[in-house]
């Protein structure tokens, strides 16, 4: 069936009851007089647009060797990489719309990742009545450079602003595949999540949803003008350019790619404190930035005084995220007491709150702590204050915590970064998933977890209490969801002053 959208008409695909549309544009091509520019207009066309395949992807580098395996990227040349999927169920197409639309920001720490990565097939979802949008947003510098002109000329945080433009056309355009333009959740996982906690905080972004979903990234990992300016003042370093909007957007696009996955690596592979500020434990160069005219104050003070209080919101992490980034490079093993005590010091947490995540664990080893530790100060401890402020604020947010898979199930990776995708979209059987998610993942917590956001999507509810500072109720997802009053707060507490 065609249907018409903002730019013309595009023709999908259909099987099993789902109709599928790939790579319809939501915004002109941001190259030529258009690069490193705010998003403009789709450029209508003529005809009937093929909507069968995935569109081009946003220009980035590669994930570093070790983890091209776990999180396997799509590659699609092409100029016309602001673009988006569509998943729905066919009936919805022959008039019976009014559904529920999630739109799924896809993460990668803002230098990787697209709308099409596999894991990411929104059948799941349309079956069970929920349209399903993926989308792709400018990265890296072409997405997050900020210079001293940016804040004065709106120009700023561009990725953030691809990810409205997307929005925009969500609000325009869904009802023609059976959405409700009025219920529409935004999620996203990792520098997703990390957009839509911002989106949250984003006057540009207002009324363009109901509800949103944060899936292990919350607001913490916002920058300063002044960190941003010593990322682009690097970045032009290496470029042998002026620091300026204009000088870097001159530069070859293959060329600038390199250069930012380079000073990617050097900041975290050489996280000197006394250049690099905050970025020498946050680790993320290209983010969102407060530049006072896009995003205008910290998320987190922003919600506090109740910005975004009229969406609802479901904010969590998984339980051991950070032992994807000590089991793929081999690092865990490697971990010994002093780098141990070291790390956590380096963090902020207390000696005797080292001494506490021990305790709990007493048959871990250094590594094994040494994951715990940084997996609250990366996900866990901000998804809780991004919940205390909203709560602040008047809003009302629910709180997951994803518990699966055992270590012993996933090649030691246990319930790291990002494993919960494909349980989520009930995407378990992809051979793609096996090397993060284990050879034989469980349809059990694949039914938990995305019956959970089902229903949160679909009636505001996943099923337990919201979260307050006084209950912190948690639902936690393992092969059904267990409705656990502030789980590990023990371990929570530690960090009350310090993170």
């Amino acid at each position: 069936m065609d249907v018409q959208v903002s730019g013309g008409q595009v023709r999908g695909a259909e099987e099993g009851g789902i109709s599928r549309f790939l790579g319809v544009p939501y915004a002109a091509a941001p190259f030529g007089a258009r690069r490193m520019a705010p998003p403009q207009p789709v450029e209508p066309w003529e005809g009937v647009r093929d909507a069968t395949a995935y569109g081009p992807t946003a220009p980035k580098g590669d994930y570093p060797p070790q983890y091209q395996p776990l999180l396997p990227e799509q590659v699609i040349p092409g100029e016309e990489c602001l673009n988006l999927n569509v998943w729905t169920p066919s009936t919805a197409l022959a008039g019976q719309g009014g559904l529920p639309v999630l739109v799924w920001i896809h993460g990668g720490s803002f230098m990787n990742g697209s709308g099409s990565v596999l894991e990411y097939d929104g059948t799941s979802f349309a079956r069970d009545g929920v349209v399903c949008v993926t989308i792709n947003y400018r990265l890296a510098a072409e997405g997050f450079l900020y210079t001293e002109a940016d804040a004065a000329g709106g120009t700023a945080n561009l990725g953030l602003q691809d990810q409205v433009a997307a929005l925009r056309w969500v609000q325009e355009n869904i009802a023609a595949f059976g959405g409700d333009p009025a219920r529409v959740t935004v999620a996203g996982e990792s520098a997703g999540a990390m957009s839509v906690t911002t989106l949250l905080a984003m006057d540009s972004a207002r009324g363009l949803f109901a509800q949103a979903i944060t899936q292990s990234g919350a607001a913490a990992h916002t920058l300063t003008p002044e960190i941003a300016l010593t990322v682009t003042r690097t970045l032009a370093e290496a470029l042998g350019v002026e620091p300026t909007r204009e000088a870097i957007a001159g530069v070859e696009l293959d060329r600038l790619v390199r250069a930012a996955s380079d000073l990617v690596i050097e900041v975290q592979t050489v996280p000197d404190p006394e250049k690099w500020g905050m970025l020498a434990l946050s680790l993320l160069p290209f983010a969102p930035v407060i530049d006072g005219t896009v995003l205008s104050q910290h998320p987190l003070e922003a919600f506090a005084a109740g910005s975004s209080a009229d969406v609802d919101v479901l904010v969590g992490s998984n339980r051991e995220e950070s032992r994807l980034f000590l089991v793929a490079p081999g690092a865990i093993d490697f971990v010994d007491e002093p780098t141990l005590v070291g790390g956590a010091a380096a963090y902020g947490l207390s000696p005797e709150g080292l001494e506490l995540y021990r305790k709990n664990r007493p048959d871990a080893s250094p590594g094994d702590v040494m994951a715990a530790v940084v997996s609250d100060w990366f996900f866990a401890v901000p998804a809780v204050r991004h919940a205390e402020a909203r709560e602040t604020g008047g809003g009302r947010t629910w709180a997951y915590r994803f518990d699966r898979p055992s270590p012993e199930d996933n090649h030691r990776f246990g319930a790291c970064h990002a494993v919960e995708i494909p349980f989520v979209f009930d995407n378990i059987g992809l051979d793609q998933t096996k090397p993060l998610i284990g050879d034989t993942p469980s349809q059990e917590v694949a039914d938990a977890a995305h019956g959970a956001w089902v229903a949160f999507v679909s009636s505001g509810d996943p099923g337990w209490a919201p979260y307050t500072s006084v209950t912190r109720t948690t639902g936690v997802i393992t092969e059904q969801v267990t409705v656990v009053e502030d789980p590990d707060g023990d371990e929570r507490a530690t960090w009350d002053g310090i993170r």
